[in-house]
């Protein structure tokens, strides 16, 4: 082994609401980089709100570089489209707190599992209803003299693109914690992992 080990930190900026999915999606690219030489530990990490790191480390320069420009990495890279956004790659030299020196990856910890379905409904209809309402009592008046079918699908145009893009990223963000409260205890033990670190 050298004795000039690197560790890589690769920032994301992740979707509101795949946070689980990021997660899943991590630890499953670090079993397959555990495959290539030279690999030495790694780990999934969440700081902040939105701002994940997945961390590698490897015996040397050369290794990392050859995993980060294999097809497999290539491959797992495409993967997080629509999930997350790649934002930095840091590498530092030498000892790394992160890991023990030859330490293989540790069993990922269990994924955040999903809302129960009735949080989803309520999330679901709280950004529906508004819109619908507003286009039953100001738009659709003014319609009656439209065909049915266009005047349906004038509707489902006006009322998806609304939630999609306006109410449902806000209304994920507001409900975050009440969604995914296994994913806020995990954020609350790395914090103070963190601390206890510095």
């Amino acid at each position: 082994m050298t004795s000039n080990p690197v560790t890589v930190t690769v920032a994301y900026h992740v979707v509101p609401g795949r946070e689980a999915d990021f997660h899943t999606w991590g630890w499953a690219m670090l079993g397959a980089s555990s495959r290539q030489q030279g690999f030495l530990g790694g780990g999934v990490l969440v700081d902040r709100e939105a701002e994940w790191h997945v961390v590698y480390r490897f015996a040397s320069d050369s290794a990392a570089t050859a995993w980060e420009n294999s097809i497999d990495r290539v491959q797992w890279e495409a993967r997080t489209e629509g999930v997350a956004q790649r934002t930095g790659r840091q590498s530092v030299h030498g000892s790394k707190e992160w890991f023990d020196s030859q330490a293989p990856v540790p069993p990922p910890p269990p994924p955040p599992s999903p809302p129960a379905k009735w949080k989803l409904w309520f999330v679901n209809m709280s950004a529906v209803f508004p819109p619908v309402l507003l286009f039953n009592l100001i738009v659709l008046p003014y319609l009656g003299g439209l065909n049915p079918l266009l005047r349906t699908l004038f509707l489902c145009l006006c009322v998806t693109a609304i939630v999609t893009w306006i109410l449902m990223p806000r209304l994920q963000r507001f409900f975050k914690k009440w969604l995914y409260p296994p994913l806020q205890a995990l954020r609350g033990r790395h914090k103070r992992r963190t601390a206890q670190v510095r």
